[in-house]
């Protein structure tokens, strides 16, 4: 197996996922087989329990993994399937540790950092490369160069690049080279202080990537290859994209990076054929069609909280080759100025997941909306309770009907807790989690869109559709469209007479990808598309 390191500098939030993803899009269409994985340095188990104001959304794995989002673009941008095992946080790495002292695993020797927590790290190296059996391994370490909770992982890579051995290592370090306005020039001093602390820990990165606003011109590139002792060829412009992430791999092929790194590691394999990912690129800066969809959140000023939502949006457009602007929406907003003010004119309303309290009423509106002006409607989790509640009170009368979650005096809980959670104690890793079966009714459009009548999808949740309320809400013209394999658990909903109202309680935005776009974002695009244009489904 061949590795390639991704460490950042400077700031935060440069884009080291996304430019290990690109460059696993590269080699995959070189014909190589590749697996990613993240390390994170901060001392949180995972981040399950972990704000998303300040992490972001949680991405989950089929296996249940609560990760970073980072691995998103990772399963979005790649082939690769991702396990709990691609993820790795400190509070993991010392969890581990610990747990061996307490059995006496060191034989009574003093734990220490180095060699027992770096070991640690790079057992999970040797993890990835015993089940993935890839031919290269591209490994994020999170964070930034210098601070002190990643010590120990660069400390861990440096280690292991000697054990891997010459041609067999890449590091590749993710720089900012910032435009300073007033003096209308780009500065290259933050690049080479934060090549220069990673020297001091003993690694000379073999390829610059610099995140840039302005073009790196050829001065520039000289600059940063001298001070920073790198190849002026191996200085990469990774400049501000125009229109979409998904244009990252493109330049970073024009940029010759996927062939700076086969050589480096002695890989004879033909270029990547990205003409697909071109067709991808088309669609997105010249589709043939536009459409407006709402996204109804709490969390809307955080472009990270939703981004595998957005995605999937975004994914739904490709597939019918339309332009998808998205209405970032508060629910709370909804809430004060009512749902006509602020939801007309859209093609379509998306209800995504989430947690708490905050906004909820104004979710419940955005669905009565939908549903009483025949506007496709997409609930996501916590989407399709609030179109559980919604239905309940408006459709069935069920005065102050509620999940339990928000309301435990409820007189008519339709959303109420999973019994093998009410002993539950522990917050992290303990919900219903991961891929898990549906049964989709025969003749339900969650089945024609499918094309399949048992898929498997991700989970995230406590709380379920109250099945002492299915009979009626049947009875009224909800569709119970697909099931847990034992029928047991309410998986999809849908509406009787509606062009498009499909609810999930699981989260399909986490199984899109832009060259595989999840069939119910499909589905929802297309119909949000021909209410605008007046055509029938």
């Amino acid at each position: 197996m061949k590795y390639i390191f991704v460490t950042g500098g400077v700031v935060s939030s440069l884009g080291k996922g996304l430019t290990a993803a690109a460059l696993g899009t590269l080699l995959e269409n070189r014909g190589l087989k590749v697996a990613l994985q993240k390390f994170d340095p901060y001392l949180n188990v995972d981040p399950g329990t972990m704000s998303p104001y300040q992490h972001g959304e949680v991405y989950v794995l089929d296996d249940g993994a609560e990760t970073d989002l980072d691995l998103g673009h990772y399963e979005r941008f790649t082939s690769t399937k991702l396990t709990r095992y691609n993820n790795l946080t400190s509070g993991q790495v010392y969890q581990r540790v610990l747990d061996k002292e307490r059995r006496g695993d060191y034989l009574g020797k003093t734990v220490q950092v180095i060699p027992h927590v770096t070991d640690e790290i790079q057992n999970r190296i040797r993890e990835i490369r015993e089940q993935s059996k890839a031919d290269v391994l591209i490994t994020e370490i999170g964070g930034t160069t210098g601070d002190i909770e990643g010590l120990p992982f660069l400390e861990a890579i440096r280690e292991f690049a000697l054990e891997a051995g010459h041609n067999n290592v890449v590091f590749i370090h993710v720089t900012f080279v910032p435009f300073i306005k007033a003096a209308g020039e780009l500065k290259t001093k933050p690049t080479q202080q934060s090549v220069a602390k990673l020297r001091e820990i003993g690694i000379t990165p073999h390829i610059l990537v610099c995140r840039c606003e302005q073009p790196l011109n050829k001065e520039l590139r000289q600059k940063i290859s001298l001070f920073c002792n790198v190849p002026y060829e191996a200085v990469i412009e990774e400049k501000d994209v125009d229109h979409s992430i998904y244009e990252v791999p493109l330049m970073l092929q024009r940029e010759r990076m996927d062939d700076i790194v086969c050589d480096l590691l002695r890989l004879d394999v033909p270029a990547a054929n990205m003409s697909h990912w071109q067709d991808i690129i088309r669609k997105l800066i010249a589709p043939q069609h536009r459409v407006r969809i709402g996204v109804v959140g709490k969390y809307i000023e955080l472009q990270d909280a939703y981004k595998s939502v957005y995605e999937a949006i975004i994914h739904g457009g490709i597939a019918n080759d339309c332009g998808v602007e998205i209405e970032k929406i508060d629910a709370e907003e909804i809430e004060k100025h009512g749902p006509e003010k602020i939801l007309s004119g859209l093609g379509g309303i998306l209800v995504p997941g989430g947690f708490g309290e905050r906004g909820i009423e104004g979710k419940i509106m955005a669905a009565r909306f939908a549903r009483e002006n025949k506007l496709p409607y997409l609930g996501l989790c916590l989407g399709m309770q609030i179109a559980t509640i919604e239905f309940a009170r408006h459709v069935l009368k069920l005065d102050n009907a509620h999940s339990s979650e928000f309301d435990p005096n409820t007189p008519h809980p339709v959303i109420a807790m999973l019994d093998e959670q009410k002993n539950v104690t522990q917050k992290g890793g303990t919900m219903r989690l991961g891929a898990q079966p549906c049964q989709l009714v025969v003749g339900s459009k969650a089945a024609q869109l499918y094309g399949a009548f048992v898929v498997s999808e991700r989970h995230r949740h406590r709380y379920e559709f109250n099945n002492a309320y299915r009979g009626q809400m049947e009875a009224a013209g909800l569709i119970i469209a697909g099931t847990t394999s034992d029928g047991k658990l309410v998986e999809v909903i849908e509406l009787k007479d509606h062009p498009f109202f499909i609810a999930s309680q699981f989260h399909p935005e986490f199984q899109s990808k832009p060259n595989a776009p999840h069939p119910l974002f499909r589905g929802f695009i297309a119909a949000a598309h021909n209410r605008i244009h007046h055509r029938p489904l």
